[in-house]
Parts: C-alpha cells; structure tokens; sequence
C-alpha cells in the first residue's frame, strides 16, 4: 500500500482527490476492518475505501494493481445475484475475467474437504432490497 488509512484520510481532507483515486491503496484494501476497530473516531474506512473504488472506476481511472479491477467486479456481482458471495462462483467469473483458469485449481478439493468453500451459498431472502441498494448507489 502506498498510503496508510490514515494519510488517505487526511489527504481527502487536503483535496488530493486525484492522488488518492490514482493510488494504489484504494484496491489494495480488503476491507479486513482492522483499521475500524483501531480508530479512535469510528471512521468508517473499508466503506469509504469501497466509495473511493466506486468513484476511480466512474472518474474512469483504472486499478493500478493487475486483476484487482476484475476481482472487485466479479464480488460486486456475486452480491448483485445473490445477496450474499458465492465464493465458487465468484472465483471461476474471476478466473475467466483474469485469463489465470487453474493456478489456483489444486486448492479447490481441500479447502471443499476441510468445510471452507461450499458448494451451495444461500441467498438472501431479500434480494429487492439488494437490488434497491445497487440502484440508489448507481444514481447517487
């Protein structure tokens, strides 16, 4: 990362808009909450992280990290279907998005042994207000 949560913050502050939607920081993220639950003031920093990536991609500035771009759409997707991720689906619409089929595809069979990758993700049962959400989102 470039930019710790906090100098991304106070650059915000400082109106370097450009700087923080062209830094890498912003896709780097995996919005762990770590740093939520470090604040001292609650900010809120894997949603305003999740804001930045919507904003760079609608000011039309692409992830300087490689397939970054193409993991977030595919995770925005999953929940867009569902409400929820299917972490399977959501790996193979990544891995047809990246061009990188089966570099990964060993992992498969273990992590489905040990009972961390399902089969079957259920959806929510208000896949409306999902929807409603994407909608409000889109012409905010």
């Amino acid at each position: 990362m470039e930019y710790n949560p906090n100098r991304v913050i106070k650059m915000i502050q400082n109106g370097q808009r450009e700087e923080v939607l062209n830094s890498s920081t912003i896709w780097l993220c995996m919005s762990c909450e770590t740093c939520i639950t470090r604040c001292p003031n609650e900010v809120d920093i894997a949603r305003m992280m999740d804001v930045l990536r919507q904003m760079a991609i609608e000011s039309g500035i692409g992830a300087r990290e490689k397939n970054v771009l193409k993991f977030h759409e595919a995770f925005l997707s999953g929940i867009k279907m569902g409400g929820r991720i299917n972490e399977p689906m959501m790996m193979v619409q990544y891995k047809l998005k990246s061009g990188d089929l089966f570099s990964d595809v060993t992992l498969a069979p273990g992590m489905f042994l040990k009972g961390k990758l399902a089969l079957i993700s259920p959806r929510t049962k208000d896949l409306k207000s999902v929807k409603d959400i994407f909608e409000k989102t889109r012409h905010s």
